[in-house]
């Protein structure tokens, strides 16, 4: 049995960058479980799963344009620090989380990239945007 288009599966995963530097793994937790076909994953890895058997292992290379795309400067901003709570602005530091807010009160997640005297800038990409990725995948189970 290989798994087709619109089948629940179960994999195991390890996801490296391209210097083998491990950003995520499932090997310590139960298997992740997902629906092909309904967009929950990046494209290049559901690609990776369909037609794998039980048990099976295979290595992927997917590149950026088919996982978190490529880095959207538009969504590098500057923010002066005057905007930020009192109790932050003298604590931010590359690399921070924040959440900011949209007019509708939605929030997203934003990282510091730099820290200046005046301002930050933040960027509102996903943290794998740019970078091509690596992953060695296991077929746990075929659930339908």
């Amino acid at each position: 049995m290989k798994v087709q288009a619109t089948d629940t599966v179960q994999v195991h995963y390890k996801g490296t960058l391209t210097d083998g530097t491990l950003f995520d793994s499932s090997l310590d937790r139960d298997p992740l479980e997902f629906t092909l076909g309904q967009g929950a994953l990046i494209p290049g890895f559901e690609s990776a799963v369909m037609g794998m058997a039980i048990d099976e292992t295979k290595n992927c290379f997917i590149p950026c344009a088919e996982a978190y795309g490529e880095v959207n400067e538009e969504l590098i901003q500057q923010v002066e620090k005057s905007q930020l709570p009192d109790d932050l602005r003298d604590k931010v530091e590359p690399g921070m989380q924040l959440a900011s807010r949209m007019p509708d009160g939605t929030e997203f997640p934003v990282m510091i990239s730099e820290v200046h005297e005046s301002h930050i800038m933040v960027d509102a990409n996903h943290p794998l945007a740019g970078k091509d990725l690596n992953f060695e995948i296991t077929l746990v189970s075929i659930l339908s």
